[in-house]
């Protein structure tokens, strides 16, 4: 059955074809497996956003190109307020609105009368679980079964996908690469004394490469440049290397990232923080990539143990780690794509959004 669907995208960036932000890349991957099976798709999201074969209804710029305010919360939850009052007036339009908004929990204080499904795409801390709660009836759905086991309420659970036909092996790079990779954002969150937290495990990476003797590249956004002075940058050299240039965005193309994915010898994923998805683990596996990362979040969802890589116990710090990379040509590539196309691939993730909008519908 053809639905008429409403998208609630972030307004923080544009949704296009070649965005390498991960909600926005996964709105991307599911709208186009939406059109493609003959449902309309409207998008509510900023100016500039455009996918082939929707409609995009724009509520302004997006946000990181708005000029400085006297107040940016102000301004920029107006403007959230603004979508979820367009969405209102048209809701009569759609039978179902898809809500992945940022925050997500704001659509869920309006009443629609048409049914709302919400992704959480949010780490479930214990505040977020608790205004959850809160909202009883709502539709929620988790990108992971850590997720909604720590929310406390019942959520449906359909895991995010990447696209598997443009992440693909490549035999050349797997041959000539030999290095590691890790991949994240550099996040500004400090503690109480000022030590950058580095929730994606950066400066774990870094400690990994230096211990174990192999080449490492990084690649992510730097949302405050003293963490690429303090933590990244006393230690680049000629077998640690910064791929990129030091931003608050993602400066890498697609196409570059999926090379690098395909030349890594492994992707390390360090956190230290309870990551509700990962959505660079199921990437690299699509590519053929191991990875090699810490039992937090949902890692032990995306990596099978010691078949597609090695989920290494936090307790066991960076030498654990080591330790496993020293069995990492003991996994074989192709069952890491092939793990990569059964369980994270855009139509595994749609056919799980398509019983959740079943479930939903009047």
């Amino acid at each position: 059955m053809s639905l008429r669907i409403a998208i609630l995208a972030p307004l923080k960036r544009a949704i296009t074809v070649d965005t390498t932000v991960s909600r926005n890349r996964v709105i991307v991957d599911l709208v186009g497996e939406l059109v493609g099976r003959g449902h309309k798709v409207t998008i509510f999201g900023t100016e500039g956003s455009a996918l082939p074969g929707v409609t995009v209804i724009p509520i302004c710029k997006p946000l990181t190109e708005l000029p400085p305010a006297e107040n940016d919360f102000y301004q920029h939850t107006s403007y959230l307020a603004l979508e979820l009052a367009e969405v209102l007036k048209k809701q009569e339009e759609f039978d179902l609105i898809h809500n992945h908004m940022y925050p997500e929990y704001l659509a869920l204080t309006v009443p629609f009368a048409t049914p709302l499904v919400t992704t959480v795409h949010s780490q479930m801390i214990p505040l977020t679980a608790e205004v959850l709660c809160r909202f009883p009836a709502s539709h929620l759905v988790a990108i992971s079964q850590m997720s909604a086991k720590a929310s406390g309420r019942d959520m449906d659970v359909v895991h995010n996908s990447v696209d598997t036909e443009f992440f693909l092996p490549s035999e050349v790079l797997a041959k000539s690469g030999g290095y590691l990779l890790a991949v994240g954002r550099m996040s500004k969150a400090k503690d109480k004394e000022g030590k950058f937290l580095d929730p994606k495990g950066i400066g774990n990476a870094i400690a990994i490469a230096q211990k174990s003797g192999m080449r490492l590249k990084i690649a992510g956004n730097c949302e405050d440049p003293n963490f690429f002075e303090t933590i990244v940058k006393p230690h680049i050299s000629d077998t640690i290397q910064f791929v990129g240039e030091v931003s608050a965005e993602q400066t890498l193309s697609r196409q570059q990232m999926r090379d690098l994915f395909a030349g890594a010898k492994a992707l390390v994923n360090p956190i230290n923080w309870e990551e509700p998805f990962g959505l660079v683990m199921a990437e690299a596996l699509s590519c053929g990539t191991p990875v090699v990362a810490f039992a937090r979040g949902a890692v032990s969802e995306i990596v099978a143990d010691k078949k597609v890589g090695f989920v290494v116990d936090p307790a066991a710090g960076i030498d654990g780690i080591v330790d496993s990379l020293k069995q990492i040509d003991t996994i074989d590539r192709s069952t890491c794509r092939d793990h990569a196309v059964a369980n994270f691939s855009t139509k595994h993730m749609v056919d799980g959004y398509e019983r959740v909008y079943q479930k939903y519908i009047k």
